[in-house]
């Protein structure tokens, strides 16, 4: 048995130097990507923002269906009428994902009006924007609740069909702050590295169940209401993403099944700084890009 153990351990990095030259020849030559069209689509958050541009861009690759989950009506509404103008059935419910009765019974009315879902995209999200002596008890309660319990619920609601299908996907529209929180958005950073933690173990979990995979995106500063008036000091040098790029990266590395995406690819640089630069150089790099000061000016909604 000692003689067993040896062995694998001597193959161990022979097998790790395999899977970086796999994931190099990956990059030069892609997979073929999957095609959605037998796919049912739940945007959480889909009535605006980030959401809006997901569901065109899922109608956009032919998704069967789409339904939208989020809060605000008349966004909604006017959101599933463009998806159905693009020529795909569309479906809204009103749902607050942090409230997890109403979310599971608003999936029992997805399953029983439109039938099951195959992939689920945790997008619904709020920021307040302030220090955490400056929040209030209830406010940095319901960016828990959305930001990170919504997707306990919501994943809780539709992932058993998908494992017993053998076919789904989960997709959560996380932040690059997740991995480097800012000052004036505890609540956002913190509820964003509790989901990226989520994702990274129901990532590993999925790893034998056949035909069902997770993604979660990283995206930069995007330019929606969310973070109207947050500033970076060189924006031309960091410019915002526009969410329609975000939306079509995401529906991009679902097709690939794609784990892990940050937005723009420079920001792989930021996770190998962090694990190698002392805390003092980090602060100063904050300092110097204006991350510091970023939210100061800030006035999202929620």
């Amino acid at each position: 048995m000692e003689y067993r153990a040896f062995g694998s351990l001597l193959l161990f990095p022979l097998h790790m130097l395999y899977l970086v030259l796999k994931a190099a020849v990956r990059l030069l030559r892609p997979p073929r990507a999957m095609e959605l069209t037998g796919d049912t689509v739940l945007i959480t958050g889909g009535g605006r923002g980030i959401g809006r541009h997901l569901a065109h861009e899922f109608a956009k690759q032919r998704a069967k269906k789409i339904i939208l989950w989020g809060r605000t009506e008349k966004c909604l509404k006017e959101t599933c009428e463009e998806v159905k103008m693009m020529g795909t059935e569309c479906h809204y419910f009103i749902c607050d994902v942090g409230n997890r009765e109403e979310v599971y019974q608003q999936a029992k009315a997805v399953r029983e009006k439109v039938g099951d879902v195959t992939i689920l995209v945790n997008n619904a999200a709020v920021v307040h924007g302030k220090s955490l002596m400056d929040s209030d008890d209830d406010a940095l309660l319901k960016s828990q609740h959305i930001n990170t319990l919504g997707q306990f619920w919501t994943t809780k609601a539709f992932l058993p069909r998908m494992l017993e299908l053998q076919n789904g996907h989960i997709v959560c529209l996380n932040s690059v702050l997740a991995l480097s929180a800012i000052p004036g958005a505890i609540d956002y950073c913190t509820s964003k590295a509790s989901s990226f933690a989520f994702m990274e173990s129901l990532t590993l979990g999925l790893l034998d169940c056949p035909g069902v995979h997770a993604t979660t995106v990283l995206p930069f500063h995007t330019s929606t209401e969310m973070f109207q008036g947050m500033k970076v000091r060189f924006p031309s040098l960091f410019p915002p993403l526009k969410p329609e790029t975000v939306a079509r990266k995401t529906v991009e590395a679902v097709k690939l099944n794609q784990a892990l995406l940050l937005l723009p690819w420079t920001m792989h640089a930021l996770v190998i700084l962090k694990s190698i630069l002392p805390e003092a150089a980090l602060e100063e790099i904050h300092r110097f890009s204006g991350s510091y000061t970023c939210m100061n000016t800030f006035k999202g909604r929620t």
